[in-house]
C-alpha cells in the first residue's frame, strides 16, 4: 500500500521566512523521482528551484502560482511507492490516502506521516538545500494524528499557508495521545521562525509564541507576548510589520512606532477629509469614502494624488531590498568622503592588457583589483559590526560584491575569495556572475555573505553617489563616470579622463583617516596603476 508523505517548503537559508511560488513543474497524478524539481519560488534573493526528496505519485498540491508560502507549509504530497494507474488523475484530497501526510501519522511512526517505522523504504534522498534534509535523524519528528472531535476534515488535505478548518492540531494538543509532547515540539520549533507549520501545531499553539501562524497562515516573527498583546489591542496587523530586531524579529519599539504612524496617518486623513466637506455634509471632490479610522480610502483630487494612481507591492526582491536600504540607515551610521582622480593611465593599462590572444580583462576587474589591495592596507574597511556582543568583526577573506542592474531589479552578486584570485579570475568571475544574474539564476550562495561591494554607478552616466551601505558590511566603493574633463598634469592644463571615487563607511569600525586613507590609495593605484606592483 502507498505511503502518502508531504513534502513542506524547506528552510532556504539567509533567515527566509517565505517564499513566492512562481512556477509548477509537476502536476497531479505525475510521477516524481527522488530529487526532481518540483516547483520554482522567488525568494528575496533569487529563484530556486526546489526539489522533492520523495519518489512517487503527486497526489496533492498546495498553492497557486504567484501564492506566497511560508516556510514550513506543504508544497506537494506524494504516494511513495503507489502505481500510477491506482491514483490517476487524482485531484487534492482524493484517493485512500490523501491528507494522511498533511494531517499527521500515527504517535508512534517514526518519520513524517504514516512513515514506516524504519524508514528504509521510503526515506527520502537525505540531500539538502540549506539547512533541511530527509535523513533518518532528521525524520523522526513526531507527528500527531488529531484525536477525536478534531473536526469533520480532520482527513483532508490542508489548504495552502494554512489548515483545512483552521482546527487540526488542536485535537493533538487537549486529547490526542502525545499531545503534550506535540505542543513540547511546537514550543521548540517555535524558535525557529517559519517552523510551527512543519510541526503540525499552528492551531494549537497559543497567541503569545514566536513564529505563531495567523490567519493566512503567514508566520510572523514575534517572541514577546507583550508585543501580541499591545498589537491586538491596539488593533495592528503585526503581518504588516518588518521587525527590527535580528532575522526580522518585532519588536515593542516596532509596534509603537506603527501605532504612530497610523494615528499620525489618521490624523492626516481626517484633516484632508475635513476639508473637502461642505456645509451640508458631503464630501468633496475625489474623495468616495473614508474609513472608520479616518483614512480616506479612495484617493482623489483632494489629497492630490492622481486618480489612476499605481501602488506596487513591496515584496519578494523588492521588498528585500527596500528592508535592507532600511536597516542600513537605521542600524549604521555611515560617512562618505569623495575624490576625483585621473583615470587616463588606467585606461591605458587596461588597453595594453587586452591584447590579441590574451584573456579579456574588464575595467570593473581592474578596479576590484585595486579594491582587493586597498583592504589588504586598511582591514578595518574588511570587517561587520556583532551588535549582540559589542564587537567589531574583522574578516580574513575578501568576498567582494558587486552592483549589477537586471530587468528583475538589483542585485549584487558575490566574488568569492577576491583577494586571491588574479584580474584576469577577477574578469571572468564578473563576466560569469553578471551574465547567471541577468538570467536569474544566481544561487542564494552567490549572492549572499559579502564582505565589501563595489557600486560601479558610471554605467547610469552619472558622476558621483553617496551609497547605502550593503548591510552588514563595513563599507562600499562607488565608482562614477569616465569622463574628459580639463585637468592639471604635470603642471599644465591638459583633457585628461577623470573619475570621481566615493567610499561610505561605517564610522564604528574606522575613523575618518582610515578611510580617507583608503580611498587615496584607490586614487593614487588609478592615476598609477603601476603602484600595484609593490603589493604583489
Amino acid at each position: 500500500m502507498a505511503v502518502v508523505r508531504e513534502f513542506t517548503l524547506p528552510d532556504l537559508g539567509e533567515g527566509l521566512t517565505e517564499a513566492t511560488i512562481v512556477h509548477w513543474m509537476v502536476e497531479v497524478g505525475e510521477v516524481v523521482a527522488i530529487d526532481q524539481p518540483v516547483v520554482e519560488v522567488e525568494t528575496a534573493k533569487a529563484m530556486v528551484e526546489v526539489p522533492c526528496p520523495y519518489g512517487g505519485v503527486v497526489t496533492a498540491r498546495f498553492g497557486e502560482e504567484g501564492a506566497e508560502v511560508p516556510v514550513g507549509a506543504p508544497l506537494v504530497t506524494v504516494a511513495v511507492g503507489a502505481v500510477p494507474d491506482d491514483l490517476a488523475g487524482a485531484g487534492p484530497g482524493t484517493g485512500p490516502d490523501a491528507g494522511a501526510g498533511a494531517e499527521g501519522g500515527t504517535p508512534d511512526a517514526g518519520g513524517a506521516s504514516g512513515a514506516p517505522a524504519d524508514g528504509a523504504a521510503d526515506a527520502g534522498s537525505g540531500n539538502v538545500l540549506v539547512g533541511y534534509g530527509t535523513s533518518a535523524a532528521a525524520a523522526r519528528r513526531r507527528r500527531i494524528r488529531p484525536g477525536p472531535g478534531a473536526g469533520p476534515m480532520a482527513g483532508v488535505p490542508r489548504p495552502p499557508g494554512g489548515v483545512a478548518d483552521g482546527s487540526a492540531g488542536a485535537g493533538a494538543a487537549e486529547g490526542a495521545p502525545g499531545g503534550s509532547e506535540a505542543v513540547a515540539a511546537g514550543a521548540t520549533a517555535v524558535g525557529a521562525i517559519g517552523a510551527t507549520a512543519a510541526a503540525g501545531i499552528s492551531g494549537a499553539a497559543g497567541p503569545a509564541e514566536a513564529g505563531a501562524v495567523e490567519d493566512d497562515g503567514r508566520t510572523v516573527a514575534v517572541i514577546s507576548p507583550l508585543v501580541r498583546r499591545m498589537a491586538r489591542e491596539n488593533g495592528l496587523d503585526l503581518r504588516e510589520l518588518t521587525g527590527s530586531g535580528r532575522d526580522g524579529l518585532i519588536l515593542r519599539t516596532d509596534v509603537e512606532c506603527a501605532i504612530r504612524a497610523r494615528q499620525e496617518r489618521e490624523t492626516a486623513g481626517a484633516a484632508a477629509a475635513a476639508t473637502t466637506v461642505g456645509a451640508d455634509g458631503t464630501a468633496g471632490a475625489g474623495v468616495t469614502g473614508v474609513s472608520r479610522a479616518g483614512a480616506v480610502t479612495t484617493v482623489g483630487a483632494a489629497t492630490g494624488a492622481a486618480a489612476g494612481e499605481e501602488r506596487i507591492p513591496l515584496k519578494g526582491m523588492l521588498g528585500a531590498a527596500a528592508e535592507k536600504f532600511s536597516r542600513s540607515r537605521r542600524e549604521i551610521p555611515e560617512a562618505t568622503c569623495w575624490v576625483e582622480a585621473d583615470a587616463t593611465e588606467l585606461l591605458a593599462a587596461r588597453r595594453a592588457m587586452n591584447v590579441p590572444g590574451a584573456p579579456k580583462v574588464s575595467l570593473l576587474a581592474v578596479l576590484a583589483r585595486i579594491c582587493t589591495a586597498a583592504l589588504a592596507r586598511f582591514p578595518a574597511l574588511n570587517s561587520t559590526v556583532d551588535t549582540k556582543a559589542q564587537e567589531i568583526v574583522r574578516l580574513p577573506a575578501v568576498h567582494l560584491g558587486f552592483a549589477a542592474q537586471t530587468d528583475r531589479g538589483l542585485v549584487v552578486p558575490v566574488v568569492r575569495d577576491a583577494h586571491a584570485r588574479t584580474v584576469e579570475e577577477l574578469s571572468a568571475e564578473i563576466a560569469r556572475l553578471t551574465e547567471t544574474a541577468r538570467a536569474g539564476g544566481l544561487s542564494l550562495a552567490e549572492l549572499t555573505h559579502g564582505t565589501f561591494t563595489l557600486n560601479n554607478y558610471g554605467v547610469f552616466g552619472v558622476d558621483g553617489s553617496t551609497p547605502i551601505i550593503n548591510h552588514p558590511e563595513a563599507a562600499m566603493l562607488g565608482i562614477g563616470r569616465i569622463a574628459a574633463k580639463p585637468w592639471v598634469h604635470e603642471g599644465e592644463l591638459a583633457v585628461r579622463q577623470v573619475v570621481q571615487l566615493s567610499l561610505t563607511f561605517d564610522h564604528r569600525v574606522c575613523d575618518g583617516g582610515t578611510a580617507g586613507g583608503f580611498l587615496r590609495f584607490v586614487a593614487d593605484c588609478v592615476e598609477q596603476p603601476a603602484l600595484l606592483l609593490r603589493t604583489l
